[in-house]
């Protein structure tokens, strides 16, 4: 439906009265107390016990000992190193399949399209064992087709493996951004006889500056934080996040496990908050409320070169994850291709569908929860708190502007008591005795923090944009607070809940640097058997682990859809201040 909004400011907000009559509802006052519990517990407790354990006396030595050292100085600049390249490589990628999509006459951009996503449904692992496979020492492809021995273990490995897997995130932004750019613009430069080059240059470029950086800084952010690639390809190449986890399974020496924390904490958070604030700042790249025209696409020559590059990179998308299928029902990719379903009777029917139920059973139950408390945390922030909705926004963000290896290490700072890793007594308990990080409870929780970040920024959004005399009108009948939200608010907004869903599910299945320090014999995860499997060269296993949970996934996608449906869509037509805003 188009609702067409009065152009008076003082609608832009709720009345006072409004504000203190919802504000002492009752049921609000219960929500903001259930999503503060919630945070607090999964992510700033956590946060908290690292930074007790780090900043304690007996830790601070830690830090000369750190900063004075060659290896850990090198460690670093390898954690450095590698989140710039990854950022730099993974944005071009996005940008190249972006580019592609909006400016190029070329056939089967749907396909593209489809391919560029793919790395989005699929767990870890999958892109870094098919590397390994395919582009190893006795790779199908680098030794079988070219005679090769190439060492993929590194910083090489890790740049290809990270930037393959986190460049959908630049493709996603970049492609509404240069939808979004107002064509009169480079028609505008057409006209004065400016080529397609210098038109990319001087005009789309500069224009796109704030979807480059912002895509930058989070890949940067996620590539410093990742642990299971390093843990799979990083060989000699040590990073933070992998020295952290050894600190503690290897040497059980959670003092300086968390002393790298805080200090992968400092470029992490400074990047996350950098991105935020570089997406917040009042920066438009047009002037008009809705682009004019139609892009004029490239025709010519110079379109075949830049098609080719992006026709490569999706062969290599697609070859990798041909690996995955076709190496779970082969005896050994590559080199025996005789089929077997050995691996995926073992996965589905064998000893691994006990992993495979477990994380369905966590998923399912941390995915509804995530959503609904992202959705009602954003609800908070945007339409009922005031001078502290900073502070519970923040709070529900850190499970993405925290490394997961920092959360999963704080959860068991926190909240394992009298546990022994080795010979030594890990931090005593803050809640009291309970064994709540050493089961299922705790994982469910993990995978809760970890995932409500997504479904809050996409409701925060769709709420921004919905103006709130929709909501008024409704309280002003006598309608309550979470009446009129479920009632009118919820429907408005239902494909931001979709997409918290959908993220919330994916993220669940997947997720392993938060969680592999929480397994326990009696909690198999998939993604943890997917780790033993590949350190172990057992690759027909972590394919046939991988494609199980491929399919699951996708899977949980049409069944989440279908629960909660496409959802009502808002067309609003804006205001003159607000396309001046």
């Amino acid at each position: 439906m188009t609702l067409l909004l009065p152009e008076r400011a003082p609608t832009a907000a709720p009345p006072a009265g409004a504000r203190r009559r919802r504000g002492s509802d009752p049921a609000i006052r219960l929500l903001i107390v259930v999503c503060v519990l919630l945070v607090a517990i999964g992510a700033a407790i956590p946060l908290i016990a690292v930074l007790a354990t780090a900043f304690a006396p007996d830790a601070l030595p830690r830090y000369a000992e750190f900063f004075t050292s060659s290896v850990d100085l090198g460690i670093l600049r390898n954690t450095l190193v590698l989140g710039a390249l990854v950022g730099a490589c993974g944005t071009a990628l996005g940008f190249l399949f972006a580019f592609v999509q909006t400016r190029l006459d070329v056939p089967g951009k749907k396909i593209l399209h489809v391919i560029a996503l793919m790395p989005i449904v699929s767990p870890p692992f999958a892109v870094a064992t098919a590397t390994v496979v395919l582009y190893g020492r006795r790779g199908v492809i680098s030794n079988g087709l070219f005679g090769l021995e190439y060492d993929i273990y590194g910083l090489d490995g890790l740049v290809f493996v990270l930037s393959m897997s986190l460049f959908p995130v630049a493709y996603l932004g970049l492609l509404g951004m240069l939808r979004g750019l107002d064509p009169a613009v480079e028609e505008a430069a057409m006209n004065l006889g400016a080529s397609r080059w210098r038109i990319l240059r001087t005009v789309i470029l500069p224009l796109l500056a704030p979807g480059l950086v912002a895509p930058f800084l989070l890949l940067f952010v996620e590539a410093i934080a990742d642990l299971a690639n390093p843990l799979v390809l990083g060989g000699d190449y040590t990073v933070l996040a992998s020295r952290a986890y050894l600190a503690v399974t290897g040497e059980y020496d959670l003092t300086s496990a968390s002393v790298y924390c805080v200090i992968l904490l400092v470029p992490s958070l400074a990047m996350y908050f950098g991105q935020r604030w570089w997406l917040n700042r009042k920066v438009r790249t047009t002037i008009t409320g809705r682009p004019s025209g139609s892009v004029h696409l490239i025709t010519g020559w110079s379109r075949w070169p830049i098609y080719g590059l992006a026709l490569l990179v999706a062969a290599v998308i697609v070859s990798l994850y041909s690996t995955v299928i076709i190496g779970s029902v082969t005896k050994v990719f590559g080199v025996d291709n005789a089929l077997t379903l050995d691996y995926l009777r073992e996965v589905v029917a064998g000893p691994g569908v006990e992993a495979v139920l477990d994380t369905l059973l966590f998923a399912a139950i941390a995915t509804p929860i995530a959503g609904v408390v992202g959705l009602m945390v954003a609800w908070l922030v945007v339409r009922h708190l005031r001078r502290t909705a900073w502070l519970l926004d923040l709070g529900g963000t850190l499970g993405v502007a925290v490394p997961g290896t920092v959360l999963g290490i704080g959860f068991v700072l926190a909240y394992r008591p009298d546990r022994y890793v080795g010979d030594f007594l890990v931090f005593p308990s803050l809640v009291g005795g309970s064994a709540l990080a050493a089961g299922a409870v705790s994982i469910v929780l993990a995978y809760v923090i970890r995932s409500l970040p997504a479904g809050q920024r996409t409701a925060v959004g769709a709420l921004t944009q919905l103006h709130p005399s929709i909501e008024e009108a409704s309280t002003d009948l006598g309608a309550g607070a979470l009446q009129t939200f479920r009632r009118v608010t919820l429907p408005l907004i239902r494909p931001a809940l979709l997409t918290g869903l959908s993220y919330s599910f994916a993220r669940s299945m997947t997720s392993v640097s938060t969680i592999v320090l929480l397994v326990t014999p009696e909690t198999k995860i998939i993604t943890s058997q997917v780790m033993s499997a590949a350190s172990t060269g057992r690759y027909g296993v972590a394919f046939a682990y991988c494609t199980v949970l491929t399919a699951i996934v996708l899977a949980g996608f049409l069944v989440i859809r279908f629960i909660v449906g496409a959802g009502a869509e808002l067309h609003r037509t804006a205001t003159s201040e607000g396309q001046q805003k």
